[in-house]
């Protein structure tokens, strides 16, 4: 229902929430000792969960967790980039918001179209 109804906006919004998360974490943890960045595979992400939800079998998990590769090594082990980690959620941020404006645009029309608008 979720994806006839809201297309690929409602499964990409979730992802793009998941995906904040994950990138917190790795800013809350940047001064952390052996502390390893992590990121979703967004596009993988997104083809496994349109393919679950219309019932074909994907390859791998729900939400790809990668660690990331650091350009500049710490030399406790941490491999969260700062400013490269502020940059991903700036990014992902701007897309959610695009996003969400997708979904909300879909239900303003559903909404005057029960009223008879």
């Amino acid at each position: 229902m979720n994806e006839r109804l809201f297309g690929i906006h409602g499964a990409a919004l979730t992802l793009r929430s998941e995906r904040m998360g994950v990138i917190a974490s790795n800013i809350a943890n940047a001064a952390t000792p052996g502390y390893k960045a992590r990121d979703i595979d967004f596009g993988a992400a997104l083809d496994a969960r349109l393919a679950n939800a219309r019932g074909q079998a994907s390859l791998g998990g729900d939400t790809r967790l990668l660690f990331r590769r650091p350009t500049m090594p710490s030399l406790d082990g941490n491999t969260v980039e700062l400013a490269r980690e502020q940059v991903a959620f700036a990014e992902n941020a701007v897309a959610y918001s695009a996003t969400l404006s997708f979904v909300q645009g879909k239900v303003n029309t559903i909404t005057r179209a029960l009223k008879g608008e």
